[in-house]
């Protein structure tokens, strides 16, 4: 009995090490080739993360920095370097909060729409292409376990101490 519970551990530990170092690899390929299908465009997948949240309606007038970090679970240091090239790129905007002046709001500039516009073919072909084999049950189904250990995720975070806004 107490070596079917010892092996039942190791076991689990073993899936957990597999299946966290599957998402470590998936990470990397997403970034690898996910930068490489937007080439034409110039733009990197941190950069799509933030043009394509920029681009939600619930978006419009701007967004403040602090809103869009924690909205992509990203640090404000690191998102403020990513943001610099968008800005220096002429894709996106900073403005002075109207509510807050210390505050600044990102937007996406007429460049950084159209540009967002033009991607959308590259990334619908890479969509087909990452996402072969996959019915729209198993997507639902991966949906509903990456937002469980999203949760997880930001519970650890918490407990670690972590940014507010991450």
């Amino acid at each position: 009995m107490k070596q079917d519970v010892v092996r039942n551990d190791l076991l689990a530990e073993e899936l957990s090490n597999r299946l966290f170092f599957r998402l470590y690899q998936c990470a990397n390929m997403l970034h690898k080739t996910g930068t490489k299908a937007l080439d034409p465009h110039g733009t990197t997948t941190q950069q799509w993360a933030i043009l394509g949240a920029l681009s939600d309606h619930r978006a419009a007038g701007g967004i403040p920095v602090g809103a869009l970090a924690a909205h992509l679970m990203v640090s404000r240091q690191n998102l403020l370097g990513v943001l610099s090239r968008l800005e220096a790129q002429g894709l996106v905007a900073r403005t002075v909060d109207a509510r807050d002046s210390r505050s600044r709001r990102i937007s996406l500039t007429d460049h950084g729409r159209a540009t967002w516009s033009a991607m959308q073919g590259n990334i619908r072909s890479y969509y087909a292409a990452a996402l072969r084999g996959f019915s729209k049950s198993d997507l639902i189904h991966a949906l509903h376990y990456m937002d469980k250990l999203r949760d997880n995720f930001r519970s650890v975070d918490a407990i670690q101490g972590g940014e507010s806004e991450a």
